[in-house]
């Protein structure tokens, strides 16, 4: 497995600005035609636009990135955007899953944008694909295209309770075409009198020779919403995820890391990137260039 180690990381997105509520950060990066594209949404303290906008980025190292356009959460017709998903097909199409959130409520959404090339998505030609309903938002999705199909894992949130909003799970759906989605049930729950009672997200899966393994971030409490850290739980198929371990595999000594994703690179080697809590309480992306793997 793949973990995060701070200390080697490099910057790779400021935040917006200095000190709790500014982020950069969860990131969704693809390899493909000599590049890294790289997917994140920026971020301003509650009150001052919150998930303001989404920016969709190129580098050649994985490190130094040129903004190739920025969705705003206007355009989107939404109160807040959060984690984007960045995804190329096996034909070459480029899709976009926006987390969109409901103006006036604690509901979430997903909405696809789909283009020739990464510069190329128009917000005025959207459709929601994961719609959520009365009792459920939905949002993160993480989608592999695996073994002839597509695989989702989503944070899904309970509505009915408006304060238990925060609390967290994460489903799994299966689709033919990554667009209609059909759901399968809770692929990773929360374990009561842990480190993630409160909520697991998954934030990135690989499949391996035996079943899958996934990264998470988790929470005890409403309090550490927004401070989530890393976890790592294991499979035989992408519908059973468990947790590995006791606690968190990683952490900032100041808050948070998570959202981590994790992309393979074609001359060998793995980017890592994730969000991760400076000193002064800003979170900005970060990202390492690994060629270990241990399992």
């Amino acid at each position: 497995m793949f973990l995060p180690q701070p200390a080697q990381s490099t910057l790779a997105v400021p935040p917006p600005g200095d000190g709790p509520g500014f982020w950069a950060g969860a990131p969704s990066a693809v390899a493909a035609d000599g590049f890294v594209y790289l997917a994140y949404r920026l971020r301003r303290p509650l009150g001052e636009g919150r998930g303001y906008a989404v920016a969709v980025a190129r580098s050649a190292d994985g490190e130094r990135f040129e903004t190739l356009l920025t969705i705003t959460k206007e355009q989107m017709h939404t109160e807040s955007l959060e984690r984007p998903t960045l995804v190329r097909t096996p034909s070459g199409r480029w899709r976009l899953y926006l987390s969109c959130a409901t103006y006036g409520t604690k509901h979430w959404r997903v909405e696809l944008l789909e283009a020739d090339d990464p510069a190329g998505f128009d917000p005025g030609q959207t459709r929601v694909v994961l719609p959520g309903d009365l009792k459920t938002g939905v949002k993160d999705p993480v989608i592999v295209h695996h073994g002839g199909g597509w695989h989702l894992w989503a944070s899904c949130h309970p509505l009915e309770i408006p304060a238990e909003a925060d609390q967290m799970v994460t489903d799994y759906a299966t689709s033919s075409d990554g667009v209609a989605w059909t759901w399968q049930g809770t692929a990773l729950d929360r374990r009561p009198g842990h480190w993630d009672s409160r909520g697991v997200r998954v934030s990135a899966v690989r499949f391996t020779p035996e079943g899958v393994t996934a990264y998470y971030d988790g929470r005890a409490s409403a309090q550490e919403n927004y401070e989530e850290r890393t976890g790592v739980a294991t499979g035989p198929d992408p519908s059973t995820l468990t947790a590995v371990g006791t606690g968190p595999h990683a952490a900032s000594p100041y808050g948070g890391l998570r959202y981590l994703d994790l992309v393979p690179l074609p001359g060998g080697g793995t980017r890592l990137y994730y969000e991760w809590t400076r000193p002064d309480g800003a979170h900005e992306l970060r990202t390492e260039l690994r060629t270990e793997f241990r399992p």
